[in-house]
């Protein structure tokens, strides 16, 4: 079951968010204050909060804001999705909750449907949406990425003159291989490292929001526009926007985004103006945008316009020499505080880097989180391996080794189930693995999205962490 900690100081506001919750199967908290809240959160945290903006509770914490309630629930769960909702927008407003961490800014009176597909969005695949703006603030630069190949150098030093020349970037890589920690790291390299970081995952979006995520709209806009809403790219101003999965945007929508890259002008939906932004944009893809021009699915011109200054990142299995710095990494991030970080057997470091690791460095950081979690004494051997219960190292099965649908198929059986029994055998057979699944069934990962959605079928385990 979902869980949502709700926090608004107006309690009607509070209970019909919580009715509304309650009737979706939601398991809801609420709490009227920023103090409220997070002493209810640091002992029960929950995957979504929704906050107000403007909270006064009882008059004993006076002075609150959502953006308290924000701060401390990054301290606590960085991962957490965080809503803002106020009556009172303005850019610089939307500006500041996304430096916040805020996942998004929804502006009040808010249409339940338009939050409910915002939440269940940010809690469907919190890997790709991740955290919509979280910027990479002065006082705690971005570390490049691990690796010793020259490869990472030479990328490395790519994205750094990048950076410093404003430039637009494609970067191409398998998934998992860290896209979009190249991504903040170029940010944190140039001028803008002191201004928003904004990214959207253009797959996790279905084609109808994505548009106005992107360039907002005017009140009046559509039905449920009760107030105007900055989009993506004017949270970004002066900062930097990456476009994550650009290969999955609709071709209807690429015209107005390659108009966007072009005149740096935003048209919100409704407006009658266009309103000037200055941004640099980062495209990211798992995909080869050339193969999808070829075939009539991407924009020529708007992959030229794209790829400005293009930036391709090795497979893991094509950089094994940067193995032994990756798992190095990782030991320290997850040893316990205060206890030191355990030490890889020589003879692991080695049967490590003899791996094929389809899973790229998200596989890797899987494999060194379980260890140190697992790990009895200050060194960890080749028993680390044993405890790879998921097979995580091993290549995704071929389609033929898939496992059959329940009862198999059989003659007679609707187009409908047949689809439903199929896809849901592939996502066993990749253990959960939807860009696996979309891999062997030869669709496109918003598919396998919508399909999920379509045929109600149950969610995956455990999200993926954003991963270097």
């Amino acid at each position: 079951m979902n869980r949502v900690l709700i926090v608004d100081d107006d309690a009607g506001v509070r209970a019909g968010l919580e009715i509304h919750f309650r009737r979706q199967g939601w398991d809801v908290r609420t709490a009227n204050t920023a103090a409220e809240a997070l002493a209810k959160f640091r002992q029960d945290p929950a995957p979504l909060v929704v906050t107000d903006m403007r909270l006064g509770g009882d008059g004993d914490a006076p002075g609150e804001t959502g953006l308290d309630v924000i701060t401390g629930v990054r301290a606590v769960a960085p991962q957490t999705a965080v809503i803002l909702l106020t009556a009172f927008g303005s850019v610089p407003g939307a500006v500041q909750a996304m430096r916040a961490g805020a996942c998004d800014y929804l502006m009040k009176p808010v249409a339940f449907p338009h939050l409910m597909a915002t939440a269940e969005r940010l809690l469907a695949a919190p890997a790709e949406v991740a955290a919509q703006a979280v910027p990479a603030p002065a006082a705690a630069p971005v570390a490049p990425p691990e690796g010793a190949s020259a490869a990472v150098r030479r990328g490395l030093q790519r994205a750094r003159q990048a950076a410093q020349a404003g430039a637009d970037v494609l970067i191409e890589a398998e998934s998992g291989a860290g896209k979009e920690v190249w991504a903040r790291y170029l940010h944190a390299s140039g001028p803008r490292r002191n201004r928003p970081f904004v990214a959207v995952n253009c797959a996790a979006l279905p084609d109808a929001l994505l548009e106005s995520e992107l360039f907002g709209y005017v009140r009046g806009a559509f039905s449920g526009a009760a107030a105007a809403k900055p989009g993506k790219f004017e949270l970004a101003d002066g900062g930097t926007l990456l476009l994550d999965e650009i290969g999955e945007m609709p071709l209807g929508l690429q015209p107005k985004l390659l108009r966007v890259l072009q005149q740096r002008e935003v048209d919100r939906l409704g407006d009658v103006r266009p309103r000037p932004v200055d941004v640099q944009v980062i495209a990211t893809t798992n995909r080869s945008l050339a193969a999808l021009v070829a075939e009539g699915r991407f924009r020529a011109d708007l992959y030229y316009r794209l790829r400005v200054v293009p930036l391709a990142i090795p497979p893991l299995r094509e950089r094994r020499e940067d193995i032994p710095a990756l798992a190095e990494f990782f030991l320290r991030r997850y040893a316990a505080p205060g206890t030191g970080s355990p030490r890889l057997a020589p003879e692991l470091v080695a049967e490590l880097q003899s791996r094929p690791w389809p899973g790229n460095v998200r596989e890797l950081e899987n494999f060194i989180r379980r260890a140190v979690a697992l790990a009895t004494g200050p060194v960890i051997g080749l028993e680390a391996l044993e405890w790879d219960e998921a097979a995580a190292l091993a290549p995704p099965p071929p389609p033929a080794a898939a496992a059959p649908a329940a009862g198999g198929l059989r003659a007679g059986l609707s187009w409908r189930e047949a689809e439903r029994q199929l896809l849901a055998a592939t996502l066993a057979a990749t253990g959960g693995n939807r860009t696996h699944a979309a891999d062997m069934l030869g669709i496109s990962l918003r598919t396998i999205r919508n399909k999920i959605r379509e045929y109600q079928l149950p969610p995956r385990a455990q999200c993926t962490e954003n991963l270097l």
